[in-house]
């Protein structure tokens, strides 16, 4: 049985809603305004309040508001004969647990009652995660404690302060950036710049001007000398991600710039020189492309002078839950989320689950989960309408399966989530402003697909 207060200023619905919910087995206490219906707050512990909008003395939204600073467990439902968007998006930010239009269907109001209930109760009996410590607030972190894991901590520890060109191969999604970016934090050249190149990112056309730079009047366009990533990098480390997809000419002026560590802007005849460490990224074995004639051989030992093989998530699944309680206060930071329970067995459903896009797809699935979740604790069953697990295995072929369609699937579903926000959407899925743009029309994901 649940304590339940109803505040609308209609007598037939409040009359009607109490008659239904007495039937359920539930205590309902009744409210004409919205002070009375303040008070009666003030006095009791209700497990659910429903509550119109629109009141004679007060406004619900205000109401709303005051409910929520109490700090009480209620969940507030919000009814309303005015269906209008800002009034929605008002409501919800503010804490509505949902958001519900007249005429009243008694089977939503009664689905939305019990599903408020089975989360207070589940919220009771969840054990909260372990407090945020000091090292999963460091966003230059790797997590993980794995056997596969623990060699690659070793292997940066002996590349971090030489400056020997890096190759990291794995699957998309794997984290090479991160681990990139963390051997450079730990060089000795750490407050040098680290600059990151997308190869895939950027028209071949221009492509050697953003590596050299170029010199004013080179080409149409070049309107002012511009310096390449490898002169912004100076001597710290310039990354390449995606190496596989630079065109074979700019492969050749790549190795002759590792081989004499010399290079000329585009445009230009003064020779300038560089110290910055290559790291380069590819989610293929870049022996096959060399093998297949299109990647340099020359170019490839150049660049693989120390290599790094990177995991992907199912080959470290005991990382998995370290991962899921990072992710879960980073995005509860990041977003402003306060979700800090999981219902028993989600935790089990993230474990199992074949993770095609690894790290960067779990995080964004948590993401998504975060942004939709009403209350404290992960449900089971939020989780498993975003993995949808039983309907993808029926539903889809195999090559629905391909990293392509993960990494197209979830570029949509982050653009939905954060209303198309290019930046916000880059940053959450761990990929630069130019390589967002470029998978976009790479993928053809248009707005009205996420709508």
């Amino acid at each position: 049985m649940a304590k339940i207060l109803v505040i609308d200023d209609e007598p037939s619905i409040l009359e009607s809603l109490n008659m239904f919910l007495t039937e359920k087995g539930h205590l309902v206490f009744t409210a004409e305004t919205g002070t009375m219906g303040l008070e009666l707050f003030s006095k009791n512990s209700f497990h659910v309040v429903i509550m119109d909008i629109r009141l004679p003395d007060l406004n619900g939204l205000d109401i709303l508001q005051t409910m929520i600073k109490k700090k009480k467990t209620s969940k507030i439902i919000m009814i309303t004969a005015f269906q209008d968007m800002e009034t929605t998006i008002v409501a919800i930010k503010r804490g509505a647990f949902d958001y519900i239009h007249k005429p009243l269907d008694v089977v939503k109001i009664e689905k939305a009652v019990n599903r408020a209930i089975n989360i207070l109760e589940i919220d009771r009996e969840t054990p909260a995660l372990e407090p945020v410590n000091e090292i999963s607030v460091n966003p230059w972190v790797i997590i993980g404690k794995s056997e596969k894991m623990r060699k690659i901590f070793k292997m940066m520890g002996l590349v971090c302060n030489s400056r020997v060109n890096v190759l990291l191969q794995g699957e998309t999604g794997t984290g090479k950036e991160l681990i990139a970016r963390v051997i450079h934090l730990n060089s000795s050249f750490k407050d040098e710049p680290f600059v990151v190149f997308d190869c895939s990112a950027v028209v071949a056309t221009l492509l050697e001007s953003e590596l050299f730079g170029h010199e004013k009047g080179a080409f149409t366009g070049a309107e002012t000398t511009t310096m390449g990533k490898i002169e912004q990098a100076g001597n710290g480390t310039l990354f390449l991600d995606e190496i596989a997809q630079l065109p074979l000419a700019i492969q050749g002026s790549l190795l002759g710039f590792l081989q004499r560590r010399e290079y000329t802007r585009v445009g230009g005849s003064r020779t300038l020189k560089s110290k910055c460490r290559i790291i380069a990224a590819c989610n293929c074995n870049l022996a096959d492309k060399v093998n297949k004639g299109v990647f340099k051989e020359d170019l490839y030992y150049r660049l693989k002078v120390f290599m790094i093989e990177v995991p992907p998530l199912r080959e470290r699944l005991s990382d998995t839950p370290l991962l899921v309680e990072h992710f879960l206060n980073k995005i509860n930071r990041e977003l402003g989320t306060m979700v800090t329970k999981l219902q028993d067995g989600v935790m089990e459903m993230l474990v199992n689950q074949t993770w095609k896009g690894n790290v960067r797809e779990l995080e964004n699935t948590i993401a998504q989960a975060l942004v939709g979740c009403r209350g404290n604790v992960l449900l089971k069953d939020d989780i498993h309408k975003l993995l949808n697990v039983k309907n993808r295995s029926q539903k889809m072929g195999l090559e629905s399966y391909s990293l392509a369609h993960v990494e197209k699937d979830h570029i949509t579903k982050t653009l939905s989530q954060l209303q198309w926000n290019k930046t916000n959407s880059a940053k959450l899925l761990g990929i630069s402003l130019p390589t967002l743009r470029s998978k976009i029309k790479k993928y053809k994901i248009h707005k009205s697909d996420t709508q």
